[in-house]
C-alpha cells in the first residue's frame, strides 16, 4: 500500500491487489477546524466521514483500511472472506462499516479499542456457548443468603416480583431498566444489550434455586441465591424503594345562576246591590234583612308571581249614584331579580400513580323489589365526589384522570326523591401548580308567556286590561378547575 500526500490537504490511498487490477482510493477531506461534515445522517452515525473506491478488493483489505482510519484494533475470525465493490462519498465510516458487514452477512462485537469480526452464525454459536457456560456455572455455585430492610416499598409486593408469583413491582419494569440493573452480562450489537430473563412484570427475577422470604412485620426481604443474582437483587431494591412523590389535587366547581321575571296581570269585574237591602249607609228594608251585594269577574288574569313570590296588587272600585251598581279593577304585578353562586372545593393528597376518592353527600332511600316479589329499601348516593389518579411525568408535569360528580337532590316523585346530576370524566396534562378548566356547562332558559280575552286583548292600550304578561329569564353555569401541585415535603398536610 503506498500512500501519497496532495498540496490541498487531502489524502489519497492506493492499494495494488494480487490479481494487478484492484485499485482502492481513498479520500479524506479535512477543513482546518477538523472533519468536514455535510447534512446530519438520517440514521445516528456520529463517525467522521470518508470516501471509498472498492474494486474487487478483499474484505479483509477494506477492514484493514478503516481500521488505520479509526485506530481500531480489529480482528477478523478464519471465516470472514471475499472480495467486494462498492463506491461512498463522504459517509460515517461506522456507517461504511455498516455497509460492508451487511453486504457480507457479517456480524460485530466491540469491547473497548476491539472489535471482533465474524459470520453471524458464528457469533450466535459463541453466545450460546457463553450463555451455557453461564448457565452452568450458575447450577454449580454456592448459594448465599442476604437480607434487605425496606424503607419505602413493600416486602410482599417486591417478593412477588423477585419470586414471579406477581407483577407486584416489576410489572412496569422496562427493558432499558433490567438492563442497567443487569449490567456485566453478554451483550448484542443488535439491541445495544442483553435482555436477560425478567423483562416482563411476571418473570422470575431470581434464578432456579434462588428463593425469597418477605417479613411484612419487620418489612425485610430475604434473599436465597447465588452471588450475582445478589447483586442483581441489591441493585433493584435500592432502585425501587425510594419514596414516592405525592401530589395535591384541588378541585374547584363552581355554580352560578342569575335569574329575572317579571309578571303583570289584571282583575276586571262589577256587582250590583240586591233587592232586600241597602249599602252604603242606607238603612236595611223593611223585613230588617241586611243588603248584600253579589260579584262577578268579568277577566280573571291576575299575575302568576315568579320564583314562588306573590304579586302585589292595586284595586280600583266605581260605583254608581245610588250605590247599587259597582264596577272593580284590579292589577297585580311583580318583578324579581335573584343572583347566587355555589363554590364547591374538595381537597385530596395522593402518591403519584396511586388512585385516590374523596367524596360528601346524602344517600337517599328508595324501594326496590326483589326476586321473591318483597320490596327491600336501598340507597342511592347523591354526592359531591373527586376521583383522581395523578401521574408525574419526567419533565415534572402531571397527567390527570380525573372523575368529578356534583349531584344534587331533586323532586320528590312516587318512587323516591329524583337525583340532579353533573358528571365529568377526562384525562389532562397540567402544569406542576398550574391551574385549568376541564369543563362547563352553560344553561339559558327564557320564557315570555302572554294570557289575554279573544279579539279584547289584542285593542291597543285598552288590551291591556284584558291580558296578562310574564316573562323569566334564568342563567346558570358551571365551570370545573383543577390545580394540581407537587409536595415537595412529604409531611406536608394540604
Amino acid at each position: 500500500m503506498k500512500i501519497l500526500q496532495s498540496l490541498n490537504g487531502q489524502c489519497a490511498r492506493r492499494v495494488q491487489a494480487r490479481a494487478g487490477c484492484c485499485v482502492l482510493l481513498l479520500v479524506l477531506a479535512i477543513n482546518a477546524t477538523g472533519v468536514a461534515r455535510g447534512a446530519a445522517p438520517a440514521v445516528p452515525y456520529q463517525g467522521d466521514p470518508l470516501s471509498l473506491d472498492f474494486q474487487s478488493i478483499e474484505i479483509r483489505d477494506a477492514l484493514k483500511v478503516i481500521a488505520d482510519f479509526t485506530q481500531i484494533n480489529i480482528v477478523t475470525s478464519d471465516a470472514v472472506s471475499g472480495a467486494l465493490t462498492l463506491r461512498l462519498k463522504n459517509v460515517p465510516w461506522d456507517q461504511a462499516l455498516d455497509v460492508i458487514l451487511q453486504a457480507k452477512r457479517l456480524g460485530m462485537r466491540r469491547d473497548g479499542n476491539v472489535m471482533w469480526i465474524a459470520t453471524q452464525e458464528e457469533l450466535r454459536a459463541r453466545e450460546k456457548q457463553d450463555f451455557e457456560a453461564l448457565a452452568a456455572i450458575e447450577l454449580l455455585e454456592p448459594l448465599r443468603t442476604q437480607a434487605f430492610q425496606l424503607n419505602y416499598a413493600k416486602a410482599g409486593v417486591i417478593a412477588q416480583g423477585l419470586s414471579g408469583s406477581g407483577g407486584g413491582a416489576f410489572a412496569g419494569l422496562s427493558a432499558s431498566g433490567w438492563a442497567g440493573a443487569n449490567a456485566g452480562g453478554p451483550r448484542s450489537s443488535s439491541d445495544g444489550g442483553g435482555r436477560a430473563e425478567g423483562m416482563t412484570g411476571t418473570a422470575r427475577l431470581l434464578s432456579a434455586r434462588g428463593s425469597v422470604i418477605a417479613e411484612l412485620r419487620t418489612n425485610q426481604l430475604f434473599v436465597t441465591d447465588v452471588a450475582a443474582r445478589l447483586v442483581q437483587v441489591a441493585d433493584l431494591v435500592r432502585q425501587l424503594d425510594i419514596p414516592v412523590r405525592q401530589v395535591l389535587i384541588e378541585a374547584r366547581i363552581v355554580e352560578a345562576a342569575d335569574s329575572f321575571g317579571k309578571s303583570l296581570g289584571v282583575k276586571l269585574g262589577g256587582g250590583a246591590v240586591n233587592a232586600r237591602g241597602s249599602i252604603g249607609g242606607m238603612p236595611p228594608s223593611a223585613d230588617g234583612v241586611a243588603a248584600s251585594f253579589s260579584q262577578n269577574n268579568f277577566v280573571n288574569l291576575p299575575s302568576l308571581g315568579y320564583g314562588g313570590n306573590t304579586a302585589g296588587s292595586l284595586a280600583l272600585s266605581l260605583f254608581d249614584a245610588s250605590l247599587t251598581r259597582m264596577l272593580n279593577l284590579e292589577i297585580s304585578a311583580l318583578e324579581a331579580e335573584g343572583k347566587g353562586q355555589v363554590v364547591s372545593s374538595p381537597r385530596v393528597v395522593t402518591a403519584d400513580q396511586t388512585r385516590a376518592l374523596i367524596e360528601q353527600g346524602t344517600e337517599l332511600p328508595y324501594q326496590v323489589a326483589t326476586a321473591s316479589g318483597a320490596t327491600s329499601i336501598a340507597f342511592r348516593k347523591a354526592n359531591l365526589k373527586l376521583e383522581v389518579t395523578p401521574q408525574i411525568t419526567p419533565e415534572g408535569r402531571i397527567i390527570l384522570s380525573l372523575d368529578v360528580n356534583k349531584d344534587s337532590v331533586g323532586q320528590a316523585t312516587t318512587a323516591g326523591f329524583a337525583i340532579n346530576t353533573k358528571h365529568i370524566q377526562t384525562e389532562v396534562l397540567v402544569e406542576n401548580g398550574g391551574t385549568v378548566v376541564i369543563g362547563g356547562i352553560f344553561e339559558i332558559t327564557e320564557n315570555n308567556d302572554e294570557s289575554r280575552v279573544p279579539v279584547l286583548g289584542e285593542v291597543p292600550y285598552l288590551g291591556a286590561l284584558f291580558r296578562t304578561r310574564s316573562r323569566s329569564y334564568n342563567k346558570t353555569e358551571m365551570l370545573v378547575f383543577i390545580t394540581p401541585k407537587m409536595i415537595t415535603d412529604r409531611y406536608a398536610a394540604p
